[in-house]
């Protein structure tokens, strides 16, 4: 198994940029589906998500090309199947958005069931039940969804749970609906405000996206060559906001949006941490001693599950006791027993995580770590994506080397990592296994180039 080394113990310091948002740009992928004429999208990051959704389009007849300026051309005039391949939606949840785009431009629409991160269970009822409102009839044979409507008709619908993935289908597949489409308790997340401004570009007469009820107004057909930028990626920008705190240092982000980090930028300020921020990046410099905070992660604009893993490893360096909750996803605390075997004080019980922090006097005992946070390098095995950057952090904050197994999750949300955090003075490398020195592993975009 590849891995990730880190030789920490220093603080972070400098600049870096963001990269475009993966959970943005994933969706607006598959809604290209919707679009006979051929869109340009831009600031979509070279990951393996973009190029297993990618693999997905063609499997489906699309033309996606990655162009010399970096931006991504989709074009989907020749789709010619409707059948979207095990093999591909297995690796990938966000792979199931397909599902809305097919039904509403072809009437039809075959998806397996997803795979992914083993954060937990989480179950498309919501979609089918976002499908079954637009008239749609939904079936399962042995894990295969079927979806048929002759035509969808629009409709006032209701989710159960605010879900950022049910919110998304649900906008597509109304987008070509008979009529207006109101989708109450809709996911409020940045990513899906995104998709909704892409899908506007491309002339769709939406209201309200970025609040909980969403209004979609249906047409014939989307046919509107498109050029459109994706949004900056959040939980990137947290992640090295938490790496430059963890590791006692200063720095700036550039492509940190305030706005779509408020719960973050609060917690950090209680934690004693200097933030200085503008339209679109967020300086931090933290303080000699960082304080304990209660976290419980929540839907946006609650504290996002997907920056719990990294605060959590962050937290092993602020005094006193702190506490963190997760409320969305069960297995998520994968992160707790590796942090554990790097020294971390850290109790589970249940979905709740209580974190001791430095004693007085491991500052002196542990020189090599920042802010005497106890932890060593060690060898530690990421779950899932989150879990990764967490441990990366973890690495970066721990006196010694840290070998982190489960490369190839990091390489789903994290575009040129290494390099990033050696611009701001870390070190960080891929390795193999069964090598020591670094190696060269394959451009995570190099299967998005039709």
């Amino acid at each position: 198994m590849d891995q990730i080394l880190v030789r920490g113990g220093k603080p972070l310091g400098g600049t870096v940029e963001v990269s475009g948002s993966k959970n943005a740009a994933l969706p607006i992928l598959c809604a290209a589906l919707l679009n006979e004429q051929p869109v340009t999208l831009r600031n979509v990051p070279a990951l393996h998500d973009v190029a297993v959704i990618s693999e997905v389009l063609r499997s489906l007849g699309a033309r996606v090309q990655r162009n010399g300026d970096g931006s991504l051309t989709v074009d989907s005039a020749g789709i010619n199947a409707t059948a979207a391949p095990y093999e591909l939606v297995n690796k990938m949840r966000a792979s199931f958005l397909v599902l809305g785009p097919l039904l509403a431009r072809f009437g039809v629409a075959d998806v397996p069931l997803p795979g992914g991160c083993e954060i937990g269970a989480r179950p498309v009822g919501e979609h089918l039940a976002a499908m079954r409102a637009l008239g749609a009839d939904m079936s399962m044979d042995a894990g295969l969804i079927k979806a048929r409507a002759r035509k969808l008709t629009g409709a006032d619908m209701y989710l159960n749970v605010a879900s950022v993935g049910a919110t998304e289908n649900a906008v597509m597949a109304a987008t070509l609906a008979d009529g207006v489409t109101t989708i109450r308790n809709a996911a409020m997340e940045p990513e899906v405000t995104d998709l909704c401004h892409f899908l506007m570009r491309c002339g769709v007469r939406i209201s309200g996206a970025g609040t909980k009820t969403i209004t979609v107004h249906g047409q014939p057909r989307i046919s509107a060559a498109v050029d459109y930028s994706v949004i900056p990626d959040r939980i990137e920008a947290g992640t090295y906001l938490l790496a430059l705190v963890g590791t006692g240092g200063e720095g700036t982000v550039h492509g940190a949006r305030p706005d779509h980090l408020d719960a973050l930028v609060i917690k950090l300020r209680e934690m004693g941490v200097a933030i200085e921020h503008g339209e679109d990046w967020i300086s931090v410099s933290p303080s000699r001693r960082l304080k304990s905070v209660v976290i419980n992660t929540d839907v946006y604009p609650g504290f996002p599950t997907d920056l719990q893993p990294q605060m959590t490893a962050v937290l092993t360096a602020a005094r006193g006791s702190s506490t963190v909750s997760e409320t969305i996803f069960e297995n998520r605390l994968t992160h707790v027993p590796e942090l554990v075997r790097m020294g971390a004080r850290i109790q589970l019980m249940g979905h709740i995580a209580v974190i001791e922090g430095p004693s007085e006097g491991d500052e002196l005992s542990n020189p090599g770590s920042s802010f005497g946070c106890g932890l060593s390098g060690a060898p530690v095995e990421a779950h899932d994506l989150r879990c990764a950057a967490a441990l990366v952090i973890a690495g970066l904050m721990a006196r010694g080397e840290t070998r982190v197994d489960g490369l190839r999750h990091l390489l789903r949300g994290y575009e040129q990592l290494p390099e990033k955090i050696t611009a701001l003075g870390g070190e960080v490398s891929y390795a193999s296994s069964s090598t020591d020195p670094a190696v060269a592993l394959p451009d995570p975009a190099a299967s998005t180039v039709a």
